[in-house]
């Protein structure tokens, strides 16, 4: 099986990368799948995230920028995949906020783009129905919940409420669209909040860690009384992986951690766990949170009704959030090599997303 990944370099794309190549085994028997990495490697891509795995014979690497349709489209006719696995997103809400076209460029004319080179690929060579075409998206395009909502499922209706889930809506839209209209087999998945390794440290998780460790202030919006579900990374790649393998074309499928945490207990657990690691400030760590202006737009909660691909797929989330999160925390502080790099060259902590939106064009 031949896999073209987009987005391969971030955060999930990596993980689901990781375990293609390590922790899946086709009927039959054999070899894994071979995997193209589709990334031109933007601010947010760590060749890092791949080291484990981008020596063996089974792994490929195109920087190629998914919005330059020439361009996708010779790579995947110059691969031959059996599926392509749709990850390369912006995907930072305060950014969108301060800059908008880039996620109109990436999210929604990326997506375009992405979905005509497969159509035409599965068509070149006469697999339109055998094909897949996986997009993976997010359960903010279903919009803010109340308190006493019941959690989003795949039946929800789309309220997006910032430049990044308005862009992300649009190319889920799309993605439905290419299925009815071309017969191209998508499977969408629309997940909650992820955690774990190798996360950009301008998220909410990894940035708390690091000035944790630093002893520098925690910046919380508003009250930090926002609430999201949490789910660890590794068990989302399973999760995209078991959609593409099992998942039925013109279905989407809810994927959630079923952790409900505000960012205020989030920040206050990681102030604990960075404590009980290090344990060399007096006083604690929860005294270097400090509340501030919240964010424009800022949705109240989200939470995913993960019953369908629990029922259809047979996934369900192995990792519990009080787990999951002492394994990211003793990941960063056990990984500076990885993540000091990109506070140096990249990113430097400061807060996005404060302008109210920028003038940029896609």
């Amino acid at each position: 099986m031949r896999i073209a990944v987009t987005g391969g370099l971030g955060f999930i794309g990596s993980a689901v990368i990781r375990h293609l190549l390590t922790g899946v085994e086709l009927p039959g028997g054999g070899p894994g799948p071979t995997v193209l990495n589709i990334d031109k490697a933007t601010y947010a891509a760590t060749t890092g995230s791949v080291a484990s795995v981008s020596d063996l014979d089974r792994y490929q690497h195109a920087a190629v920028d998914i919005a330059d349709g020439p361009s996708i489209q010779a790579a995947l006719i110059e691969f031959e995949p059996d599926a392509v696995v749709h990850l390369a997103a912006e995907s930072h809400v305060d950014r969108s906020i301060d800059g908008p076209g880039q996620f109109i460029r990436t999210n929604v004319v990326g997506t375009f783009e992405l979905l005509q080179a497969a159509r035409m690929e599965a068509e070149r060579r006469s697999m339109l129905e055998d094909f897949r075409f996986v997009h993976v998206s997010t359960d903010e395009v279903f919009g803010s919940l109340a308190m006493d909502a019941a959690p989003f499922t795949e039946t929800t209706a789309y309220d997006p409420r910032s430049p990044y889930s308005a862009s992300k809506a649009a190319s889920d839209h799309f993605v439905r669209a290419w299925h009815e209209t071309y017969g191209l087999p998508t499977i969408i998945t629309n997940c909650s909040n992820n955690y774990g390794p190798f996360h950009f440290p301008e998220k909410l998780i990894p940035l708390m860690i690091i000035k944790a460790k630093a002893g520098e202030p925690l910046p919380v919006y508003g009250k930090g009384e926002n609430i999201r579900d949490w789910l660890y990374v590794e068990d989302h790649a399973r999760a995209i992986v078991t959609a593409l393998l099992q998942g039925a074309p013109g279905e989407t499928y809810a994927i959630g951690g079923s952790a409900e945490q505000s960012n205020l207990d989030v920040v206050q657990a990681i102030c604990d766990l960075v404590d009980e690691a290090l344990g060399d400030r007096v006083g604690g760590r929860r005294d270097l949170i400090t509340f501030v202006d919240d964010r424009p737009g800022h949705d109240l909660r989200y939470a995913i009704d993960s019953t369908k691909a629990q029922t259809e797929l047979g996934w369900k989330p192995s990792v519990d959030f009080t787990e999951g999160l002492r394994r990211t925390v003793d990941w960063f502080l056990a990984n500076e090599w990885w993540w000091q790099p990109l506070l140096d060259e990249r990113y430097a902590g400061q807060r996005l997303g404060t302008v109210g939106g920028g003038d940029d064009q896609p």
